[in-house]
Order: structure tokens, then C-alpha cells, then sequence
């Protein structure tokens, strides 16, 4: 297992969209590793294979136990949606900036495990936002395209006290 560095916007391997995995084997499972080893190292709760240069279409999560703990998926897929909740993202590839979007409250994806059994999440809230951030990553979309309003933590911090 090992770290890999997190490409930071404006590289345009973040505007590309990833390919959907078909070999399931070594090198996906250490893939799948890496990110999730790089993804707890940056204290993020989601990275996308994009985030770290790879244009295939996985990402990892860690919501927290609550959540399931860690999730990982394989070609991801949004199977319905519902409500909405309207909150602040940041992403580990656009380091400093947060902004408040709009997203499903309750979602359900399909996709595939590391091994290519067929599985399916469904989240809410944390969750739910965290599933559509990342597959958003694997069509080159990020959140600061979708945030109605964004700042810096700092101007996050001025606007609570």
C-alpha cells in the first residue's frame, strides 16, 4: 500500500471522463489500497481514481461507521435519488476552497466490488453527498461547477462568528 500524490485543479485529468473497469485483478485490489491509504492520509471522506491521475471509474468513501465505514466502488452508477439537502463540500483536489451545493439527500448507486460481484449503496445525507462528489470526479465534474456560493475557510470562519 502506499500514498499517491493528489492532482489539484486545474489539471486536466480532472476534466476527463474515466473509463469503465473491466480487468478485476492485482493491480485494481493495490489500486483500491492506494486510495483508500491516500484518501485517509489527506483526512478526506471520498477520492475518485481521477484525483490521483487515474482515469478509471473508482472511487473510495469513509463516511465514518455510521456510514458503513470504508466503501468502495467500481463503475458506480446513480439508481434513484430523492429530496435535497443544500450544504458545504470541499474536495482534496481543490485544497482551501469550500462551497455550498445542492444534492440528493437520499441516493442509491450500483456498481461493483474489487472482485466484480454487483453491489449497491445507498446513503444519506454525509453520505449521499459524498457518493455524487465522487462519481461527478469520474464524468470531470467538479463540485465548484455545481456550488451556488464559494469561499475560503477563512471567509467561512469570519461568516460564523
Amino acid at each position: 500500500m502506499a500514498i499517491r500524490i493528489i492532482v489539484k485543479d486545474p489539471d486536466p485529468v480532472l476534466r476527463e471522463k474515466a473509463i469503465t473497469v473491466t480487468k478485476f485483478n492485482s493491480n485494481l485490489h493495490k489500486l483500491l489500497d492506494d486510495m483508500a491509504d491516500t484518501m485517509y492520509e489527506a483526512e478526506g471522506v471520498g477520492l475518485a481514481a481521477p484525483q490521483i491521475g487515474i482515469l478509471k471509474r473508482v472511487i473510495v468513501m469513509d463516511c465514518g461507521e455510521e456510514h458503513g465505514g470504508l466503501i468502495e466502488m467500481i463503475n458506480p452508477e446513480i439508481v434513484t435519488s430523492s429530496g435535497e439537502q443544500m450544504g458545504p463540500e470541499g474536495c482534496l483536489s481543490i485544497p482551501g476552497l469550500r462551497g455550498d451545493v445542492l444534492r440528493a439527500l437520499n441516493v442509491t448507486a450500483k456498481g461493483q466490488d474489487r472482485n466484480g460481484n454487483p453491489i449497491e449503496v445507498t446513503g444519506t445525507e454525509l453520505l449521499a453527498r459524498c457518493i455524487f462528489h465522487e462519481i461527478d470526479h469520474l464524468n470531470g465534474v467538479l463540485f465548484t461547477d455545481l456550488a451556488v456560493k464559494t469561499y475560503t475557510a477563512d471567509e467561512e470562519e469570519e461568516e460564523e462568528a
